[in-house]
C-alpha cells in the first residue's frame, strides 16, 4: 500500500546498500520518498541509489560513510539538507558483528564492534538531531534480540547491542519533549549476508528484509500520538 502521507518525505539509512538497510530503502524508495543512503563505499552507494530511484524514489543519493568517523556523518546531514532543505526521517542501521569467547577476542574487534554499533549510532543521532527537531522526525535504531538475550562468544556485540536498546530508550525520552520519535527495533534471525552467511533457500523460515522495510512504514504512518519505542520482532517459526 502506498500512503501519501510519505511521498516527498526524506530520509537517511546508514548501511543501506544490502540487508535489513537496503529492505528499509526499498520500502521507502516505493512510498515514492527522498532517500539517502551510505555506505563506507561510494560506488555501492551510488549503484543503490539508482536502484531506488528505478523502483519509485522521488530522489535517491548514495554517500560514502563510515558511521565511527563523526565528521564525515556531520558530512552527510549537511549533504542530505543541502540537496533537500531538511531531514525527516534516520534510520542508524550500519553494524557489524564480531563473536569469540571473552579470553581470546582480539582487542581491535572489540572495538570495532562497540564504535560501529554504539558509538556510530550516538555518531548518527548528534549529526541528525536538530534537523530532526525541526522536521519533529524520527529516528529508528536498528538494535537485535543480542541486546536482551547473551550468548557465549558474543560478548562485544552483547555489549554493543544491550548499550544501543538503553541508548535508545534514553534517547527517545529527551527527544520526546521536541516530537521527535525515537524506536529501536530488535530483529531476530534475519536472511541476510550479515556475518559472512550466504542466503538461501535455507533462510526461507527467518525475517527477511522486505519484513522489516514493511514494519518501518507501518510506524512512520502510525498515528502522532502513539510511539512504540522498542519493538522485539523474531521470526513466526524456529528453524
Amino acid at each position: 500500500m502506498v500512503h501519501s502521507t510519505l511521498k516527498g518525505k526524506t530520509a537517511l539509512i546508514t548501511g543501506g546498500t544490502k540487508g535489513i538497510g537496503l529492505g528499509i530503502a526499498e520500502a521507502m524508495a516505493r512510498q515514492g520518498m527522498r532517500v539517502a543512503i551510505t555506505s563506507r563505499h561510494q560506488q555501492e552507494a551510488e549503484s543503490i541509489a539508482s536502484h531506488l530511484s528505478g523502483i519509485g524514489a522521488q530522489a535517491a543519493i548514495g554517500l560514502s560513510c563510515d558511521v565511527k568517523d563523526w565528521e564525515a556523518q556531520r558530512g552527510v546531514v549537511a549533504n542530505i539538507i543541502k540537496a533537500w532543505g531538511g531531514l525527516e526521517v534516520v534510520i542508524a542501521n550500519a553494524g557489524v558483528g564480531h563473536f569469540d569467547a571473552i579470553d581470546t577476542l582480539p582487542h581491535q574487534q572489540w572495538l570495532d564492534t562497540i564504535d560501529t554499533n554504539l558509538t556510530g549510532v550516538f555518531y548518527t543521532l548528534q549529526a541528525s538531531v536538530e534537523a530532526l527537531k525541526r522536521s519533529k522526525g524520527y529516528l529508528m535504531t536498528i538494535a537485535s534480540l543480542a541486546g536482551t538475550n547473551f550468548f557465549a562468544k558474543g560478548a562485544a556485540y552483547n555489549a554493543s547491542k544491550f548499550g544501543l536498546v538503553g541508548f535508545s530508550q534514553a534517547a527517545m525520552l529527551d527527544l520526546r519533549p521536541y516530537g521527535v520519535k525515537v524506536t529501536t527495533i530488535m530483529p531476530g534471525s534475519v536472511a541476510t549476508h550479515f556475518n559472512n552467511h550466504v542466503p538461501g533457500e535455507g533462510d526461507a523460515w527467518k525475517i527477511q528484509p522486505e519484513d522489516i522495510g514493511q514494519m518501518v512504514i507501518d510506524l512512520l504512518v502510525m498515528n502522532p500520538r502513539t510511539l512504540p519505542s522498542k519493538i522485539e520482532v523474531r521470526p513466526s517459526f524456529p528453524a
